[in-house]
């Protein structure tokens, strides 16, 4: 599936833990006819991954149904919930491309600016030059840019066994920026396409540079709050997750077994790449209303989609025509203990949002299939 991949997988062939059970899917919302098959897709993806659980809401114009199977806590068996709030991971990156593409649209900026432009000194070193990447690079990945949590020294403290005794570090975005230069580029700016975290790091920043707010006020004031996101959330550095949630549980890269609890964690080391807390019906929300021009105007929203030079590789989201011939845009988006997918078709018109509290998961496009294409 063409979508961007997720800040980091941890994708371990992880032993069975035996507290793990399957949960029996909620009764369907309005709306919930014709379900049948995401509801058989998610139980099997449980078994065959090993999973303590799985949630989804999907958002049609007959309404809104959601589903949970499986475990929100292994411990207890308490079983999931649709309601839950959960680590979006990734998928944070579409809220940051489309405030950049609003800045764009209000002529405070422009996309082909140079990042050196706003931020001067920021971006060089080591072969990097921030007067040869523009704002576009960065959201197309496009940058050459090295990606910060694939720094040796950085991937051991964030996702191997020692995770463990650093989950509460605090990392500013100058810092992770800093392990990014400390490494060459990986191609010259524009050359070709590879998902680094560095870029919306960046974006981050721009962000705050150019309105002189941090950028989750900027996501709060343009889109939270717009849309009535009221259980959307950037904490910060702030560790805990708002009630309700899951437990979330990790592999750390195949070094733990069984999955361990890593449901707290400072998410500072994702920050503008990956740090926000959502749920289903706020992500089918904020998807919807995206493509159906409420946050951007048209011509913001046909270049966030790469405006038909580039079909199907966005700005901080991506597209991906499944078997059945439909074409979704979305983004998936994996943080420890959490892997999200939150699609919708072109028109809004039917979006959905899937969350396991763990962060192996593989199945995505099973998933998805099942969603759009039964």
């Amino acid at each position: 599936m063409a979508l961007s991949r997720t800040i980091r997988r941890t994708v371990a062939a992880a032993a069975a833990a035996s507290a793990l059970v399957v949960g029996t899917a909620l009764p369907a919302a309005a709306g919930g006819a014709g379900h049948g098959a995401t509801r058989t897709a998610m139980g099997a993806a449980l078994r065959a991954e090993d999973l303590p659980g799985v949630i989804a809401t999907a958002r049609t114009g007959q309404g809104t149904w959601s589903a949970a199977v499986g475990v929100a806590d292994t411990s207890t068996a308490q079983p999931r919930s649709p309601r839950e709030r959960y680590r979006i991971g990734s998928v944070t990156k579409t809220f940051v491309a489309t405030v950049l593409l609003q800045l764009q649209a209000e002529r405070r900026l422009d996309l082909d600016d140079t990042v050196e432009k706003w931020l001067p000194g920021v971006v060089g070193g080591n072969g990097n030059d921030g007067s040869r990447i523009t704002v576009r690079q960065l959201l197309a990945h496009t940058s050459g840019l090295f990606s910060y949590d694939e720094d040796p020294g950085l991937a051991e403290l964030l996702f191997t066994p020692a995770f463990l005794a650093h989950r509460y570090d605090t990392y500013r975005p100058e810092e992770l920026v800093r392990i990014a230069m400390s490494h060459p580029p990986q191609f010259p700016p524009g050359a070709q396409r590879q998902y680094s975290n560095t870029n919306f790091v960046l974006a981050g920043m721009l962000i705050a540079r150019v309105t002189g707010h941090p950028y989750g006020e900027e996501i709060e004031r343009r889109i939270i709050r717009p849309l009535g996101l009221s259980a959307t959330s950037l904490p910060g550095t702030a560790a805990g997750l708002p009630r309700p949630h899951a437990r979330g549980y990790s592999t750390l890269a195949g070094g733990t077994t069984p999955p361990v609890d890593t449901t707290e964690l400072n998410p500072s080391w994702g920050g503008a790449a990956g740090e926000i807390i959502s749920t289903g019906d706020d992500l089918t929300r904020f998807l919807s209303a995206l493509m159906r021009g409420r946050l951007l105007p048209k011509a913001a929203l046909d270049e966030m989609l790469g405006g038909g030079a580039d079909a199907k590789r966005g700005l901080g989201i991506g597209g991906a025509t499944l078997s059945c011939g439909v074409t979704v845009w979305g983004h998936e988006g994996g943080i420890h203990g959490s892997s999200t997918l939150a699609l919708t078709t072109r028109d809004g018109g039917h979006a959905v949002a899937f969350n396991v509290n763990a962060d192996w998961f593989t199945g995505e496009l099973g998933l998805a299939e099942a969603e759009f294409c039964s």
